[in-house]
């Protein structure tokens, strides 16, 4: 094989490392990361738990919203009672007069109502707590959506990287193979001994070892990315975008950098604002427990319409209606000391959550730092591995050259050769890592 000839194959295997295959292209389904990302949000069974769990707190705040209005009831009924003795009442000088009539059809109906005028504040304590909820749960869903988002951006990418290496090191086999022939050529003129046409044939087998790993490593990064997406077992998926395309911004070691993406991160994380919105709900109802030692204030009526209505003397077969109206007051005195051991149960918990989130805010801080660190590790790295690519570009180069010339051996052109292909590899995988050093860092921030 001519030096140009392998000069021409390595700048193409290094190009393979950002550079997207056509896997199927024509009947695969084009997927950029913001598509990915949209129909996992729409198709997770996760995210939509967390939604089902959102407005089941949305509900519960309505009952507790209910709770402070008006009680309105409807109430119906016939009773059907057995013959009794009359009371007839016989005075002298009047005639009979029955007291107490045998009426054994009874119907009665009842429209009712109660309204709690003051119970110490016991249910706007209990509204803002289910409120309070309410907010979490919805935090809840944002947060898993963050999750799914960050899931499903290192699938995207893990099957892009996949691919790539599958490409590069596709591309590569061309280069052992015509090494190969080149080798075989020689040993059948009698120029080198079989020894060097079975190392590179060595070297050619370790590479096809190497593509079909990666291979399989798309496969099932595939398939993981269709399940993210939610779309049909089976389908292909063709990723749109290159390692190579919209690289993260620079990396920011200064303190201060950090220490700003800290205070970003403690402002926006969901996780942080639900355990907030918890922490306010278990005050809230400590307050509604502690409200069970004040007095309660009640107004309740209702409108009656029997047949006989019993409370008009005397009974009679007929239709008749009547009210009341009544102000109620109640106060326990003494329950045992329930109602401070509950209230001390709900101020309990609620310290317990302040403490998750002091614990929170310090796993925050770790994180964050922890990502941008990362963050710069990638960068640096993409940086150096790029070098090593030309370099190994070059040393191939060189390498091939000399070796048609006769100046080196087989061995150590079949080295640069495997350098190369390192070289190649080692770049793809730091792009890939950066990708997701990215998207780690903007999870941890809560963007």
């Amino acid at each position: 094989m001519s030096a140009p000839a392998l000069l021409s194959l390595a700048v193409v295997v290094g190009a393979a490392a950002s550079a997207q295959p056509p896997a199927d292209a024509g009947s695969a389904l084009p997927l950029s990361l913001s598509e990915a990302q949209a129909r996992a949000r729409a198709s997770a069974p996760s995210v939509e738990g967390a939604r089902a769990l959102e407005r089941a707190a949305q509900a519960e705040m309505d009952v507790a919203r209910a709770a402070r209005r008006p009680q309105l009831d409807l109430s119906a009924a016939y009773t059907r009672q057995s013959h009794v003795p009359e009371l007839v009442l016989a005075l002298p000088g009047a005639p009979p007069r029955t007291i107490f009539p045998d009426l054994p059809d009874n119907y009665r109906g009842r429209l009712g109502g109660a309204f709690s005028v003051y119970n110490g504040g016991r249910s706007a304590a209990l509204f803002s707590a289910a409120r309070a909820q309410a907010a979490a749960a919805g935090q809840d869903v944002a947060a898993a959506e963050a999750d799914l988002v960050l899931e499903t951006t290192a699938a995207y990418w893990a099957l892009v990287t996949a691919r790539e290496s599958e490409r590069v090191v596709a591309e590569s086999l061309a280069a052992y193979e015509a090494h190969l022939a080149d080798a075989r050529h020689r040993h059948e003129a009698g120029l080198v001994a079989r020894n060097e046409v079975l190392a590179v044939q060595v070297e050619r087998d370790r590479a096809e070892l190497t593509r079909l790993r990666a291979a399989n490593a798309a496969e099932v990064a595939e398939a993981d990315l269709v399940r993210l997406v939610g779309a049909p077992p089976g389908t292909r998926l063709q990723p749109t975008e290159r390692l190579a395309d919209a690289a993260p911004a620079p990396p920011a070691t200064a303190g201060g950098a950090t220490e700003a993406l800290v205070g970003e991160a403690l402002g926006r994380r969901p996780e942080r604002v639900a355990l907030a919105q918890r922490v306010a709900a278990a005050d809230a109802r400590a307050k509604a427990e502690r409200a069970a030692a004040r007095p309660q204030v009640t107004v309740s009526g209702g409108f009656d319409y029997a047949n006989p209505n019993r409370r008009i003397l005397p009974p009679s077969a007929e239709w008749q209606d009547s009210w009341d109206v009544t102000l109620g007051l109640s106060w326990s005195l003494f329950d045992g000391g329930r109602t401070g051991a509950a209230a001390r149960s709900a101020l309990a918990r609620a310290d317990a959550l302040r403490r998750q989130a002091e614990d929170l805010d310090r796993r925050i801080r770790l994180q964050v730092t922890a990502r941008q660190l990362e963050l710069d590790a990638a960068r640096r790295a993409v940086d150096v591995a790029a070098r090593n690519v030309e370099a190994a570009r070059e040393n191939g180069r060189v390498a091939a050259e000399r070796h048609q010339a006769g100046v080196i051996p087989s061995s150590e052109r079949l080295d640069a050769e495997v350098l190369l292909l390192r070289a190649a590899l080692d770049h793809t995988e730091a792009m890939a890592q950066l990708r997701t050093a990215q998207a780690a860092l903007d999870r941890a921030v809560g963007r």
